[in-house]
């Protein structure tokens, strides 16, 4: 199961409380036992000077006794204290045998350890008191119980382990609580989003009193809402174009057939209604592959094989294709200056075609339509200029819309267009990594595109 980002947060929240209290509690359980080790070793120097300062003024059998005494006083009024003394003259003794005390490490502070059966060990501390008399030297243990110590230090241990496990949960519950108020207006704009639906293209989200993060991302998602509409307008658009443009042919041909099928006709008769309906069929295949090569355009899947070509070559072959349309709309065609560029030799000429084909409907007879070529930059610019009524304004920013048609350009000697021939050229363009470009002004129209090298 995936966690949320609020339980995400928490637990890091929690991981980052366990580390701290973690370190925390080493560090201060550390400082107390060290604490405790010098508590133990002043206890057991106080103790220790006193029972060495009687045993040095001791010389005598006889104040030995009373040596024993204060020490016995000291052993009844502290029951976890106890007392070794040992001498090579048994008479100075206390304590029965010589205690086997584990010599001290370097935590110790010189104390040493006396292991007892079943019962806690013992802290000592170790003096020989030079011998004085009668009195041989003597060496003098003095031991204090560790229980005390030891288990304050685990009471403590235990209480920092319980205090540093609510610590964590409670920072987790802390941090859970608080991520969900940060994520508040997350869900909220999670809540504004799925309310969005095709029927209302226009609404977006709302940015007022959001953190900067999300005003950000709701900037972001509001343009990307933009775009989306955008296309889906030009989609619905070009979906009515399709259809306004299909229906014209197909109610052609169904009315011609629905014709020559009332009556009886001749050879002739069928045949001129076969050559319509063909006339149809052609206008139809040709509205069915533009549609389809811009659609293949858009998407990427063209191939393309480029290669260095002359221009002012493909430019020529293209005018000798179009010679007998020149020629009837009394037209001539030059080519000014020379490029070369890196091109699909195919779909340039497809491009070039469409620009030349729509500058012999717009120009006048009797004029020349100039094919321009010139490098600029990292690319190549083609214009295509043509002398006559010009193009308004107003249709110049959409001349490269699907099925946008000015309309002295809907039919031309007969021959009607589909719209579809500039927006080809505008898809070879981007196909290039250039763009397209149009300008109309006194009389002079300007059509073109670029291409990179």
């Amino acid at each position: 199961m995936r966690l949320s980002i609020a339980q995400r947060l928490s637990a890091m929240f929690a991981l980052a409380a366990l580390l701290v209290f973690a370190l925390l509690g080493i560090g201060v359980y550390g400082v107390l036992e060290r604490q405790v080790v010098r508590y133990q070793h002043a206890e057991l120097q106080t103790k220790l000077h006193a029972v060495s300062g009687s045993v040095a003024m001791c010389d005598t059998r006889e104040r030995w006794s009373k040596v024993r005494d204060k020490v016995g006083n000291l052993i009844s009024g502290d029951r976890d204290t106890l007392v070794w003394a040992w001498s090579d003259d048994p008479t100075f003794r206390i304590g029965g045998e010589r205690p086997q005390v584990q010599p001290p490490n370097g935590n110790d502070s010189g104390m040493g350890t006396l292991q007892r059966e079943g019962q806690h060990p013992l802290r000592t501390l170790y003096e020989r008191v030079p011998g004085k008399g009668v009195r041989p030297a003597v060496d003098l243990w003095i031991g204090i119980d560790s229980e005390p110590y030891t288990h304050a230090l685990q009471r403590f241990a235990v209480a920092l382990w319980v205090a540093g496990g609510l610590g964590v949960l409670l920072v987790a519950g802390l941090g859970y609580w608080i991520a969900r108020l940060g994520l508040a207006p997350l869900r909220a704009l999670s809540d504004e989003a799925r309310s969005l639906s095709p029927q209302r293209l226009s609404q977006r989200l709302g940015t007022q009193a959001l953190p900067a993060e999300l005003g950000h991302l709701t900037h972001a998602f509001n343009g990307a809402l933009d775009r989306l509409e955008a296309a889906y307008t030009r989609l619905d658009a070009f979906n009515a174009d399709v259809a306004h443009e299909l229906r014209t042919p197909l109610a052609n041909l169904m009315g011609q057939t629905q014709v020559a099928l009332s009556r009886p006709r001749d050879n002739a008769q069928l045949q001129d209604v076969m050559q319509s309906n063909l006339e149809e069929l052609e206008r139809l295949r040709a509205i069915v592959n533009d549609m389809l090569f811009l659609s293949r355009a858009g998407q990427g899947d063209i191939a393309m094989e480029t290669r260095p070509v002359a221009l002012a070559d493909e430019v020529a072959a293209a005018g000798d294709f179009l010679e007998f349309l020149f020629e009837e709309a009394g037209l001539t065609l030059r080519i000014e200056g020379e490029a070369t560029a890196s091109i699909d030799p195919s779909l340039f000429r497809r491009a070039l075609t469409n620009l030349l084909h729509n500058a012999v409907q717009h120009a006048r007879p009797g004029t020349e339509v100039r094919v321009q070529l010139q490098a600029e930059g990292k690319g190549t610019r083609i214009a295509v200029l043509n002398e006559g009524d010009g193009i308004a304004a107003g249709h110049l920013p959409l001349l490269f819309e699907r099925f946008y048609r000015v309309d002295q350009a809907r039919e031309y000697r007969g021959e009607r267009h589909h719209g579809l021939g500039l927006s080809i050229v505008k898809a070879i363009a981007v196909l290039h990594g250039g763009d397209v470009f149009v300008a109309s002004r006194d009389g002079l129209t300007t059509v073109g595109l670029t291409v990179a090298c």
